[in-house]
């Protein structure tokens, strides 16, 4: 009897370790760092004196990059010797409800950053004046200090940084860039 039990003891075991796994169900997690989709950007410019009145550019391409060309690009005019705060707005138009990405951009921006380029001859400085939670900057908010008169190209780009943010523009990848024609007069 007790070789008897023996035996359906080890052939239990050896059934149980044959026996097939269930296959665990996996997930794939969203990815919380995917490129935003950008349909509209709106960037105002405010006379930091109060006296000018405000200045708005927007870039709208509804059906975004590859479809059918922008509807409205405008061109950045400003006045000189002035000196404009600026706030930048990232719109989503082609969900709906209609998305506001600056939102989140903001939510999540020790991964973003706004790079401003400034052609050659063209009288502009820039500064960001927001900050992501580690004291680096994000762009959304700027400082623009106005020199002489001047014509040339304001390139804007919002870097998507995702463990790379350093403050520089050179790591990540670009989630929007516009080079807006820009008069100063």
């Amino acid at each position: 009897m007790k070789r008897m039990t023996l035996i359906l003891s080890v052939l239990c075991i050896a059934l149980a370790a044959c026996k097939k796994e269930k296959k665990q169900q996996v997930t794939t997690p969203t990815n919380p760092n995917e490129e935003e989709v950008i349909t509209t950007f709106k960037i105002v410019f405010t006379d930091a004196n109060g006296t000018l009145p405000n200045v708005e550019a927007r870039f709208v391409d509804i059906d975004g990059p590859g479809g059918n060309a922008p509807t409205v690009f405008d061109t950045i005019r400003l006045v000189a010797n002035a000196t404009y705060n600026a706030s930048i707005t990232l719109l989503n138009e082609s969900a709906n409800p209609v998305q506001d990405i600056t939102a989140e951009v903001e939510e999540e921006g020790i991964d973003h950053l706004f790079c401003f380029d400034i052609s050659s001859g063209l009288a502009v400085a820039i500064l960001r004046t927001d900050a992501d939670a580690n004291g680096l900057p994000i762009g959304i908010t700027s400082k623009w200090t106005i020199g002489s008169a001047s014509t040339g190209t304001t390139t804007i780009r919002l870097r998507h940084q995702p463990g790379v943010k350093n403050g520089q523009c050179d790591p990540g990848e670009t989630d929007i860039e516009l080079n807006f024609h820009t008069i100063i007069q």
